[in-house]
Formats: structure tokens, sequence, C-alpha cells
């Protein structure tokens, strides 16, 4: 089901307006319309952005704050914690910082997904950030835990954070919260797997192991087989703040990231009443394999935003975003030049070449 709102003419996509980028004006097709762009006008009515939409398209405003969720097929705890899972996930993670030199606000990883809070400077280099790190990652599990089949029930999704102190404090709150809301833990440090809450409060440095199986294999075909500790390489995530405190000392940035760990432990105190947390213990010994018997899932928002009119314009430059790349894909498809997609879009691979009739 599609949902509209009734919008202004003001939006965030007047910042990469006049870039080069085919952006139709308020949805209108030419006059030459193909039945595609008929289509996309009869979908985005004037003055109505779509907030709602079966897989979004990639899309990231300049510099902007993400949140990235990635999830194991079918629920499954595949990421379950253990000392060996958790210094594997640190090590492919600090890898893949380290090659795309990406910014890492917070992570957590539960025994079926997980959550960043990164700062890209381009899509492409999350993209890239994103492919290094879950591609691995998804190996390193399938060795880990004898798994054959896919580790990803689907592409991660980022989603972008406002500029807003509220927005960004809000979600990296949520990320805190992880394992304490759904019962498994009364404290986010006594969260078994891989947390960075003491990164962020008291500095201590998050290190893991790198496998370099480009070296093991290259033994194989030698015939000069190395021992397991040869092909490890040890490293570490580094942490930046949250761009609404960057300009706090660092004592003071860590004082109120202690902060909003007290008001989640307190919070969930409350909520939680009576009731008993799982624990570690018996998140440990859960089987990687196991399946749960229900999931809750709820539809995730296309933006994180602490204001209606900030959330809404944010939704507008997508629409805007989503309305000039389906229109260069049209155009495309269809064989009409020039096609121009808007920044940051990634075009869809040109079809194949058909033989020449003979």
């Amino acid at each position: 089901m599609q949902c509209v709102v009734s919008l202004g003419p003001q939006s965030w996509s007047d910042s990469w307006r006049g870039q080069g980028a085919l952006v139709p004006q308020r949805c209108q097709p030419p006059g030459s319309a193909t039945r595609f762009e008929a289509l996309t006008h009869k979908v985005w009515p004037a003055n109505s952005v779509l907030v709602s939409v079966a897989r979004p398209l990639r899309y990231l405003p300049s510099k902007c704050l993400v949140e990235i969720t990635g999830r194991a097929v079918q629920g499954r705890l595949l990421l379950r914690p253990s000392p060996r899972f958790n210094e594997v996930f640190i090590g492919v993670l600090g890898r893949a910082q380290r090659r795309f030199d990406m910014v890492i606000c917070g992570v957590v990883c539960l025994s079926s997904h997980y959550h960043l809070i990164a700062a890209p400077e381009s899509p492409a280099q999350l993209a890239g950030f994103m492919a290094y790190f879950a591609g691995n990652l998804a190996r390193e599990v399938g060795r880990l835990h004898d798994w054959k089949e896919k580790v990803w029930g689907r592409r991660y999704r980022a989603i972008p954070i406002s500029d807003e102190p509220a927005a960004q404090i809000g979600r990296l709150r949520y990320l805190l919260e992880n394992g304490i809301k759904e019962g498994l833990v009364e404290h986010p440090r006594d969260w078994p797997g891989v947390h960075s809450i003491d990164a962020l409060t008291q500095g201590v440095p998050l290190e893991g192991i790198w496998v370099n199986r480009t070296a093991e294999y290259t033994a194989r075909r030698r015939r000069r087989p190395i021992e397991p500790a040869g092909a490890v390489e040890h490293e570490a995530v580094s942490f930046a703040s949250l761009p609404c405190w960057a300009h706090l000392e660092v004592r003071e940035q860590r004082r109120q990231v202690a902060d909003l760990v007290d008001e989640v432990v307190t919070a969930s105190q409350q909520d939680r009443a009576a009731r008993n947390v799982l624990g570690s213990e018996a998140i440990l010994r859960q089987a990687p394999h196991e399946r749960p018997a229900h999931t809750e899932r709820s539809p995730a928002p296309a933006v994180h935003a602490a204001s209606r009119s900030i959330r809404i314009a944010m939704k507008l430059a997508y629409r805007d975003f989503l309305a000039a790349f389906r229109l260069a894909a049209g155009r495309l498809k269809a064989g009409l030049w020039p096609v121009v997609f808007p920044p940051g879009a990634f075009p869809p691979r040109l079809p194949s070449v058909a033989w020449a009739p003979s």
C-alpha cells in the first residue's frame, strides 16, 4: 500500500538540484512522455511524497549519518556471541574500516542482527565498505558454524539520520538499548557479544583478529601449510563521536554516553518489572542454526528525524531522487539519450546485446 503526505514546495532535494542531475519538476512528464514517465506522474501527483516503498533505492544525502542494520537469514542465530566469533567480527569490521576509511560512531551485534552508526563520505564508500564487511563476515560465519547457505536475509539497510541532535542521540540510545529491550540482559555491559559501550564510555579499544585467507590458500597451493596463528593479523575498530557532540571534549562526550546508558538501564528496569532476563549464560548456549519460532518485525522507517518537518523534507528529497532515477532508468531502457542519473545513484546494468539477424 502506498501512502502520500501533503507537502509544500521546499525540500532538502534543493541541495543536489542543479548538479547535473535529471530532476523532473514536480514529477511532470515531458511532452513526449513514455509509458514509464506517465506511470511516474500517476504515482506521484504534485505536492505529495511517497513514504512507503517495497525496497528503497540506495540513497544517501551528502555526508549524512546513517544507521546500518544487517539481519541473518530467517532470523537464525548465526551471529550468536562466542569468544571466537566476537574477535572475528571485530577484526573484519576493523579491516573494513581501515580499508575504506569509514567513520563509525557505534556498533552492537546481537545473535540474529547487528547495528552500526556510521558517517560515510559518499554512497560509493558506503557500498564498498558494506560489501567488504558483510561478504567477509558471512564467509567467516559459514566456516565457524558449518553453515553452507547464505548468511544474510537480504541486503543491509542504511537509514539516513538528520542533523538534529535529538535524532542522532536517539539513534545512539536505541543502539545502547539492544539486548536490554529484548529482555536478554540487564545492562549493556552484560551482553556477551560485540558492543561498543566500553569504547564509548571509557575509551577501551575494541580489538579483534583478521584471518588472512589469501595467505592460507597460497600456502596450501605451494604445499607449505602454515600454522593457524601465522595467518592471523590483529585489527581494531576506532570510534568517533556523534557529529552533534564533536565540539565537546572527549571526557564530556564519554559522560554524555554514560548518562544515556543510565537512562536506558533505569527505563528498562521500570518496564521489565518483575520479569527475569535470559542471561548471558543462556545466550551462549543457544544453537547458531536455531530459528526462532516467532520474530517481531516492524517496517523500517524511511528516515530518522526528530521533528515532523525535517522528516517530511527528507522524504521529499528521497522522492525526488527516486523520480529522477526512475526517469533516467526508463530512458536508458528505451534507448533515449542522453541519460543522466542523480548524484549518488547506482545506475542499473545495461541489458545484453542481441545477436544480429542472419
